[in-house]
């Protein structure tokens, strides 16, 4: 199609440079996850998980090629085609996907996979921006919320028959972006009170929680309320928000013991009391914190990690490579890629905020948003702060669907945005 600017000098090259180092800080330690001392093998070879992951990033140097030179109104104009397509291929993977560790959530091809959902988060950060790009679209009407929230939830509603819990918990973060466009207030701090309230329950009996609610109840009433507005209504409101909380509350148990997975209640008891199976379900977190606290503040030395070279954290060059640059490079080289994502994260929120058009403004914070989410919870989840739920770490983690669907998400924006460097 038409290209009217320069990329060149368009695309923003700061964000470039950020993801390049996340993309070779990937590659580094995903090479010293699988390397052997005893038996080493080329950088390149296909034999192990980070010859392949170079293969990926060849793929991947294509597909910015094509969404660099593809005209920036096909993301806008087509943002619902490709949500529909999605949500085909979504429900399509529940019948073709093969299992895989209880999941079918992955469509092979020969020898490789593929994760429509990791891609799902793209078309749905499309979707969302140009629905709420739309002139008369305003959250605090109900008729619109509930659209917003549709779109949002029919990926991980479809995800959640794959059982990919992880992956679907991932789209939860949208809600920031609806705040962001004017949703009220009131709904992110219920989610939040929602969190609150799961993770109390996981750590205290039940009745507990429901003594404290009524305790912060009556302090809310006689305290905080005035007297003058202590009426009939407020009451009223106030009672029903706590049998609402206090449902949600006695609900927990049946959820976890009804609803999830026999590996994925392991996972959540290891998360309360890592102890407790020690070989089992909590050898992950524990073998993890171990391997990150060996590091030190600057680290055993690039392939010098002992915890990573006999292998006692599994899945080290994905969902846990994060305790390979622990180990490896330390507080200080842990410091450096934070900072090198909040870098991104900063870059990308400024950039958003300079778009004259809402769609690639709300785009660039879904971008943000969801970078953001697998951040806090993979790293969260390797020091023990968070259930382990499969979420790869953002441009590091090995896989090409991560780092295809990561490119896609950042690159995309990095379009829109050159086209507004150069906008009359």
């Amino acid at each position: 199609m038409a290209q009217n600017i320069n990329i060149k000098s368009g695309i923003d090259w700061i964000t470039v440079l950020i993801f390049l180092a996340l993309v070779a800080v990937g590659y580094l330690n995903i090479y010293a996850a699988v390397f052997d001392p005893d038996a080493p093998t080329p950088f390149f070879s296909l034999e192990h998980n980070a010859g392949r992951q170079l293969l990926f990033l060849s793929l991947a140097t294509v597909l910015v090629t094509l969404i660099l030179f593809i005209d920036y109104k096909v993301y806008d104009s087509f943002a619902y085609i490709f949500y529909g397509l999605m949500i085909l291929l979504l429900i399509a993977t529940i019948f073709l996907g093969s299992d895989i560790k209880g999941s079918k959530s992955w469509i092979k091809f020969g020898a490789f996979s593929l994760q429509p959902a990791e891609f799902a988060k793209t078309a749905t950060a499309l979707a969302l921006a140009k629905f709420l790009s739309g002139q008369t679209i305003n959250l605090k009407k109900f008729n619109d919320l509930w659209k917003a929230a549709a779109i949002i939830l029919i990926p991980p509603l479809i995800i959640i028959l794959q059982k990919e819990t992880g992956s679907a918990l991932a789209f939860a973060i949208f809600i920031m972006v609806l705040y962001r466009e004017g949703l009220p207030g009131i709904y992110p701090a219920l989610t939040l009170i929602f969190v609150t309230l799961l993770i109390l329950t996981l750590l205290y009996s039940k009745w507990y929680i429901l003594a404290g609610m009524i305790a912060v109840g009556l302090l809310f009433w006689f305290v905080i309320i005035k007297r003058r507005d202590r009426k009939r209504q407020n009451l009223i409101n106030i009672v029903g928000l706590y049998l609402v909380f206090a449902v949600f509350t006695m609900g927990v148990d049946f959820f976890i013991q009804k609803i999830l997975q026999p590996h994925q209640r392991s996972r959540i008891e290891s998360l309360v009391n890592p102890d407790a199976d020690p070989l089992g379900a909590g050898w992950n977190v524990t073998q993890s914190k171990i391997a990150i606290g060996s590091g030190g503040f600057l680290g055993k030395g690039y392939l010098q990690g002992t915890q990573t070279k006999f292998d006692f954290v599994p899945e080290q060059s994905t969902d846990f490579i994060f305790c390979t640059v622990g180990e490896e490079w330390g507080f200080l080289g842990s410091f450096i890629l934070i900072g090198l994502y909040l870098g991104l994260f900063a870059r990308i929120l400024h950039l958003a905020e300079l778009q004259r058009d809402k769609f690639t403004r709300i785009y660039g914070y879904c971008v943000a948003s969801i970078m953001f989410f697998h951040l806090l919870v993979n790293i969260g989840m390797t020091i023990g702060l968070m259930p382990v739920i499969g979420i790869p770490l953002p441009l590091v983690s090995y896989g090409g669907s991560s780092l295809w669907s990561f490119t896609i998400l950042i690159f995309i924006f990095l379009k829109l945005d050159a086209h507004r460097s150069f906008k009359v």
